[in-house]
């Protein structure tokens, strides 16, 4: 591994992130544009070496603290990269810039949802530590690296989601701050117990606890993956996030703070081959029950925000199952969750984008003051539909792929549960289809609103990235396959 790009991957969201802070106007989304294609670049840059090397696990530590140092042998801090975090760090470093692209034009005075461009040196201070702590997140090699970067997110969401000072989305802000937190006590309760119990803060310890010690900590980090990926009985906080700024909501669904959730429980599993059979029951239980709630609130949503901010939690839900089916003995239902974070990043960015486009547009994300706005936004138009089609599985675009290799993976498991989990998806798949289709249709189809007259498309610091996003819903597929088949669980 190239040192210097590890410590350039990991310096630049971070210190870039403080000068950021001090500048304003043009100078700043300058600035804080070219850091996000730096920090792009490096990562992919490290992809590809990896990608050269058979994508074999590379595993770098560092450093310790006093009192910990005689137990951790090799290190305290470092970077693992190996096929799941080269996923993760993927989609958090191109959605990164993507996002800090499309805010250059989002946050300005033209902007008729929220006409301001008060606060740009505070935005991009967040998002870019933001991008900074998700890398720290995705190449973490043990659990108090991950807690570390995993508390940054927490501070970082709290600030981006009352971004605009509002009474609105500053409680919005206070609510993600407290329902996360408590996640991140039964993290830091878990951490404890691990390493009192072990001596040793390596993902693998899990494992090697006593069957009642063990179940006990995955239930604890079960219960932080839940707060951050907004499951039953967390799931509320997600929704009244949608106070933050489009791009903020962005990068918060698609590669950001709920995905940090569903990646702890990822790589906890594949670090361990002994975790227990009823662990996996519950989790599989929470995101079913998670699963169903969500789909029940896309009926009652008037905000396309809201909208797809439910169908979040539900795609959160899947990964979670198929996380499940990975410790159950379905190493392809593993697989298919492991694509699923890239295929569901895709598809709700740029749903997601798209949206915002519309409310730059119209000055409004309401369904019901919405129409006609093809005719208008006709690249709006066709990127809202083609997320659709993404987000909704339909081929050949992304969840297909890894909807597919879930359903694969719940017939895997025979018995009773696999078919249920196979009738759970496909309906929410059917559901989801038909729903957002209907709301496709009222949203940009038909005679043009009030609000509509006067849209058009965005200019190209915001066309850019929904056009980008588009192909990586058809890309992104062929690119992951390859590397998740080299994924395997530990039986």
């Amino acid at each position: 591994m190239n040192n210097t790009l590890l410590i350039l991957l990991v310096a630049l969201p971070l210190l870039g992130a403080l000068p950021s802070s001090l500048l304003a106007g043009r100078t700043v989304r300058w600035t804080a544009g070219l850091l996000a294609l730096a920090i792009m670049a490096v990562a992919l840059m490290m992809l590809g070496g990896l990608a050269q090397q058979a994508w074999l696990p590379l595993r770098e530590t560092f450093g310790g603290l006093p009192w910990v140092k005689d137990v951790q042998p090799g290190g305290l801090f470092g970077a693992l990269l190996d096929p799941l975090s080269g996923i993760m760090l993927a989609i958090i470093t191109v959605i990164g810039f993507l996002v800090v692209l499309y805010s250059t034009e989002y946050l300005s005075s033209r902007n008729r949802d929220h006409p301001s461009e008060e606060g740009q040196g505070r935005y991009y201070f967040w998002l870019l530590l933001f991008i900074g702590a998700m890398v720290g997140v995705a190449i973490s090699p043990n659990l108090f690296q991950l807690f570390i970067f995993w508390e940054m997110t927490t501070l970082c969401s709290w600030a981006l989601i009352s971004h605009y000072q509002s009474s609105s989305a500053i409680r919005a802000g206070y609510k993600a701050l407290i329902m996360t937190h408590i996640g991140g006590l039964c993290f830091m309760i878990a951490l404890v117990v691990v390493f009192v119990s072990s001596g040793s803060f390596a993902f693998s310890a899990v494992g090697t606890l006593s069957p009642g010690l063990s179940l006990t900590v995955f239930l604890l980090l079960l219960a932080a993956a839940a707060a951050k990926a907004a499951q039953v009985p967390f799931y509320t906080w997600l929704p009244d996030a949608m106070e933050a700024p489009t791009p903020i909501s962005a990068y918060l669904h698609a590669a950001a703070m709920v995905k940090a959730g569903v990646y702890l429980m990822l790589r906890v599993v594949i670090e361990n081959g002994s975790l227990s059979p009823s662990g996996a029951l519950v989790m599989v239980v929470m995101a079913s029950l998670t699963m169903a709630v969500a789909v029940f609130f896309y009926f009652l949503q008037d905000d396309l925000k809201r909208l797809l901010a439910f169908s979040t939690i539900t795609h959160l839900g899947y990964i979670l199952l198929a996380t499940a089916m990975g410790i159950l003995g379905s190493t392809v239902g593993f697989r298919g969750a492991a694509l699923h974070l890239a295929c569901h990043a895709s598809a709700k960015g740029l749903l997601f984008l798209a949206v915002g486009a519309v409310a730059y547009a119209t000055g409004t994300k309401k369904i019901s003051e919405l129409g006609g706005l093809g005719r208008r936004m006709p690249l709006v138009g066709l990127a809202f539909f083609v997320g659709i089609l993404a987000v909704t599985g339909v081929p050949p675009f992304a969840c297909f792929w890894s909807k597919l290799l879930m359903l694969i993976g719940a017939l895997e498991l025979g018995g009773a549960l696999g078919p249920l989990l196979v009738a759970l998806m496909i309906a929410e798949s059917m559901v989801a289809f038909g729903w957002f289709l209907y709301v496709g249709q009222r949203v940009f189809f038909g005679q043009p609103s009030n609000p509509a007259s006067q849209a058009r498309d965005p200019g190209w610091a915001m066309s850019a990235p929904l056009v980008v996003l588009i192909l990586l819903t058809v890309v992104v597929p062929l690119l992951a396959l390859p590397v998740i088949q080299l994924i395997t669980v530990p039986g």
